[in-house]
């Protein structure tokens, strides 16, 4: 069996929808690949456990939820000073907020375990077996959590069309 090469095919298929993962779930782009490349990192110093499993897919995204908490607890998310100003001007956010901002605002507003399981229900398609799996908690605590989640994020005014201007 070549090792290498499953654990590379994997890799490369999965490579883009964890990335997007860490940014729903609230990373930048460079620390959504961080995570990303972070979470295949362990995946390939443990894969002959990770072929093992009934359901790879799961196993991986609990990877890269503790990726993802770890990084959170270390972290200082305080002022970052810097030396040098960017040569661009940053755009004014409040003059064009799109779709995908307004859907990582209301994201933001949810707890991290209901946001966790918004992505894993509605973003990476698992099952709500899969999620109770994968964060290894009943069934029924992920249906309450995706429950609570849907109803915050019907009413979050982030999402809420204001009228015509």
């Amino acid at each position: 069996m070549d090792t290498d090469g499953d654990f590379s095919a994997y890799a490369t298929a999965r490579w883009g929808a964890l990335v997007r993962s860490g940014v729903v779930l609230g990373c930048t782009v460079d620390e959504a690949h961080d995570l990303a490349q972070t979470t295949l990192l362990r995946c390939y110093t443990a894969w002959r456990r990770v072929q093992r499993v009934e359901d790879r897919d799961a196993y991986v995204y609990r990877i890269l939820l503790n990726c993802h908490r770890d990084s959170r607890r270390r972290r200082w998310w305080g002022e970052r000073p810097t030396e040098f100003l960017p040569d661009q001007p940053v755009p004014d956010a409040t003059v064009e907020v799109d779709v995908t901002d307004s859907v990582r605002r209301a994201l933001a507003d949810l707890s991290p375990p209901n946001r966790e399981a918004v992505v894993l229900r509605y973003y990476a398609n698992l099952t709500e077996a899969q999620i109770a799996h994968t964060l290894g908690i009943a069934p029924g605590t992920v249906k309450s959590r995706l429950s609570r989640a849907v109803a915050q994020l019907a009413t979050s005014s982030h999402l809420i069309e204001g009228p015509p201007t």
